[in-house]
């Protein structure tokens, strides 16, 4: 469904092509970049390793369990069963993923158990999915605009009615934002929207963020003419970050996220240096752990 970018990007200062795989936007690389370059820089073109955080390792969690739950034929999708899918949801999440042991080893994976159960719980307070049938699960959903700016990301469900109107359905496992942080998640709805469109042709009849730490619903209804516009806000936070790739110019910016930040022994504005610009990569396959929207701030 992709079509490789050829942008002749180099770094001036270096002797080869870097062959690395080329970044591509999802909802988490653009707000990276919207929030500090240089985080965006970091993680999308030097991809420096980020330890794995209790909280994201839990989202996963949820998340493999209500993959699994939808699995199930719909009479079996009871809250009790769904409690009892949480040990195989981990032990998958182990065996994809290193280092997660150790941010269990206080009180070993029972605690973490509790905390997943809790929030499955919550997800039955908010929905009966014994009442409806998925289209689609964990879906990977990519499509570059106008042969050049190629979008990624993971749908954790789209349901169909049987009048052919589509939902776009992601459940977050933190609280769901204040009046001032709402305007994150209508960024990342509108994303998703924009996506679907330009795959399916289909204008999505609704998107909804499931919050299942404080029990909320953001729901959101696109329409065509308002996608148009966020493509445009889009073509031009590309052509930014090609900008900032040309040159490898990716500012830090100090902002209160700093103080969750990995990257802080490595930012000018905490007294670290960055590693030495790698260069933009030269055209590649983009592996899946670049697209998925499984990061901390996501969860």
């Amino acid at each position: 469904m992709s079509v490789p970018l050829s942008v002749p990007l180099t770094d001036d200062t270096a002797d080869a092509p870097v062959h690395r795989s080329r970044p591509a936007l999802s909802p988490s690389r653009a707000s990276d970049f919207k929030q500090c370059p240089l985080k965006y820089r970091l993680r999308a073109i030097d991809r420096v390793p980020e330890p794995p955080s209790r909280a994201a390792v839990r989202g996963t969690v949820v998340h493999a369990v209500l993959e699994d739950l939808f699995g199930l034929p719909a009479a079996e999708r009871q809250p009790a069963r769904a409690a009892e899918l949480v040990p195989g949801a981990w032990e998958r999440v182990r065996a994809e993923r290193d280092g997660v042991d150790e941010l269990v080893a206080e009180g070993g994976p029972e605690a973490l158990f509790d905390e997943v159960r809790k929030l499955v719980a919550s997800y039955y307070e908010l929905e009966d999915p014994r009442r409806f049938e998925p289209h689609a699960l964990e879906e990977r959903v990519e499509v570059d605009l106008d042969g050049e700016i190629p979008l990624r990301g993971f749908v954790d469900r789209i349901d169909v009615a049987p009048n052919g109107l589509l939902r776009v359905v992601d459940y977050k496992t933190g609280r769901s934002p204040g009046p001032l942080h709402e305007a994150r998640a209508l960024f990342q709805l509108k994303f998703y929207a924009l996506m679907i469109l330009r795959t399916r042709d289909i204008v999505p009849a609704q998107l909804r963020l499931i919050y299942l730490a404080d029990k909320n619903i953001l729901t959101y209804t696109p329409e065509r003419e308002e996608l148009d516009r966020f493509q445009r806000i889009l073509t031009a936070l590309w052509q930014a970050i090609i900008d900032a790739g040309r040159t490898g110019d990716f500012p830090p910016t100090r902002n209160s996220m700093c103080k969750y930040c990995d990257f802080k022994p490595l930012c000018p504005e905490y007294g670290g240096t960055p590693p030495p610009y790698p260069g933009w990569p030269v055209q590649a396959p983009v592996p899946a752990d670049l697209v998925t929207e499984r990061l901390p701030e996501d969860v």
